[in-house]
């Protein structure tokens, strides 16, 4: 089982922390986002979207990292991440199409615009899209805030899939320009999960090291 990432993306830390979790014997592939390894012709072999993550498990190519962690989950031994309760697995389900919907389209489009555009990508972010997301972010922050109310956990009493895909931009959440104080249990939430070992374990080293080849890793071996 091979899995492609590139360090410090959202969407491979929530991959990654949950292969920590589940504890399956997994190689992973850094590609480094700068030099293109993302649009070598191999890699779209794999991916045609040309983005990360992506696990190659026999004959299996699968994207969306979403996806890739119910596959996880259910190759795992652990039962916690994706219960095999039909109501629970809905519910965990529910709140990963919620956040990829809703509230990480709306965080993440202004970590993009704010945050990537100008640090990492040499480029302006879009004022009216800056405007849009961060109206959107209130919106939808303010529905996670009232469910977190009296929880520690998105579903249930133990992490889940649903929580590694509802924080998997807390890295950028801090930067992004919205005022976070009318979200106490939302922030109290992120706080406690920012601290969980596995997701604290795909933390990249630095903002330098975004996008790069980890020093320790032999990096595309496509």
């Amino acid at each position: 089982m091979k899995l492609y990432v590139v360090a410090g993306s959202p969407n491979s830390r929530k991959v990654l922390a949950v292969a920590n979790h589940t504890g399956i014997d997994v190689e992973v592939e850094y590609l480094d986002f700068f030099e293109g390894d993302l649009g070598n012709e191999a890699y779209k072999a794999l991916n045609p979207n040309a983005m990360v993550p992506t696990l190659v498990d026999g004959d299996l190519k699968l994207w969306e990292s979403n996806a890739i962690n119910q596959y996880l989950a259910d190759t795992s031994e652990n039962n916690t991440l994706f219960p095999q309760n039909l109501a629970q697995r809905a519910d965990i389900v529910r709140w990963q199409f919620w956040e990829l919907a809703h509230f990480n389209q709306a965080l993440g489009t202004l970590a993009f615009e704010a945050i990537a555009k100008p640090s990492f990508m040499n480029a302006q972010g879009n004022e009216a899209v800056i405007s849009w997301a961060g109206e959107q972010l209130n919106r939808f922050a303010t529905v996670l805030n009232d469910h977190m109310q009296g929880r520690s956990y998105v579903v249930g009493d133990s992490i889940t899939l649903a929580d590694y895909s509802m924080i998997h931009v807390e890295y950028f959440k801090e930067m992004v320009p919205f005022d976070w104080a009318p979200y106490p249990h939302l922030n109290d939430y992120f706080d406690r999960m920012r601290q969980a070992p596995h997701w604290a374990a795909t933390a990249p080293e630095s903002a330098d090291a975004i996008g790069r080849i980890p020093a320790n890793q032999s990096g595309a071996g496509l």
